[in-house]
């Protein structure tokens, strides 16, 4: 058994952290802190979970005794805390942006915060880094757009395909956070599909940074807010440099993700659906039609709350402490 906390508890994120540790056959949750809910049961934030007896609390980070801490926190809040969590001999896996970045400039340029704290740490995406994950004492969890788009491209890149990627996504609500705004206000956003940061979109460094990690490429993003609560659907569109027929594209991502828990492949002609993965820790690949420019278009879908941000923790915390890695992740989507 070890036992967790969980700084930022009272969020989106928050939530999903709460929801599948409170059925973790080995973790004990000892701390969910909230400054706004501190003292309030759990179930009055979080209607869901009328079964977890756990009230909120605002401990300062030298009471808890834990031996991971999941840091739900803004971008610019983590850094100041986390440092102080490891010197405690704590791991961390931290949601935030704050130590996706190996260059400090490009975080501080797309970010537009001063990093306080900088330490190295792992990339937490287990299907890419799961032997350094395994070692971490500090994972960074990957954004949301990133690990659908990363998930989608990367087999290309492995096997030196395609060096260009275009990359359109289209994220439910959730992704912007409990805080209402003008844009996610319901009746500005039903009915509507807003694209936003065209061209400078933060997560796009984190994206060009994973993929050009052997050799340099292109990519492009732009995000667009659809009027569903949960989940990322990618399109990627890419040239391919040498001729491939579509079953052969597919051949080549089922051999790359052969064994991964949470990856599934598409058959071709099959539709993706984000209803798919709602609410799991699954991404779906798929689509896999080229045209006649040698232009290959995969998709992929996540729930952004899951894999794309809690359900991606905690696979790295059991990876970091050697469970079997589908632990209280192992549940089917909501489908419709």
């Amino acid at each position: 058994m070890i036992d967790v906390g969980i700084i930022g508890a009272s969020g989106y994120t928050g939530g999903e952290l709460l929801r599948f540790l409170s059925k973790h056959p080995k973790v004990e949750i000892v701390a969910a802190t909230s400054r706004k809910y501190a003292g309030k049961p759990i179930n009055r934030v979080h209607p869901h979970l009328q079964d977890l007896e756990l009230e909120f609390s605002d401990v300062d980070i030298d009471n808890i005794d834990a031996d991971l801490i999941f840091t739900a926190t803004p971008h610019g809040a983590s850094m100041k805390i986390v440092p102080m969590i490891l010197e405690q001999d704590i791991k961390v896996v931290d949601l935030s942006g704050d130590y996706r970045f190996d260059d400090i400039e490009t975080y501080e340029k797309w970010y537009g915060i001063k990093h306080e704290g900088p330490l190295d740490a792992v990339y937490g995406l287990p299907e890419i880094y799961r032997d350094k994950i395994k070692n971490a004492k500090l994972v960074a969890n990957p954004g949301c757009f990133p690990t659908g788009a990363i998930l989608a491209c990367m087999p290309l890149v492995y096997e030196k395909l395609a060096e260009t990627f275009i990359i359109d996504s289209k994220t439910g609500v959730s992704g912007a956070g409990i805080k209402p705004t003008s844009v996610t206000h319901y009746p500005n956003c039903s009915d509507n599909v807003i694209p936003y940061n065209v061209t400078d979109h933060r997560h796009t460094p984190e994206i060009r940074q994973e993929l050009s990690r052997e050799h340099p490429v292109n990519v492009s993003f732009t995000p667009h807010l659809v009027p569903v609560i949960r989940g990322i659907l990618t399109t990627v569109h890419t040239f391919l440099k040498e001729d491939l027929t579509p079953k052969e594209l597919e051949s080549i991502y089922a051999g790359f993700y052969q064994g991964e828990p949470f990856i599934k492949i598409i058959e071709e002609g099959e539709m993706l659906r984000l209803s798919a993965v709602r609410g799991s820790n699954e991404c779906h690949i798929g689509c896999f039609e080229i045209d006649d420019n040698r232009r290959a278009v995969i998709i992929s879908t996540i729930d952004n709350l899951v894999k794309g941000a809690s359900g991606q923790a905690i696979q790295n915390m059991n990876i970091m402490f050697g469970f079997d890695e589908k632990t209280s992740l192992d549940i089917p989507a909501v489908h419709p």
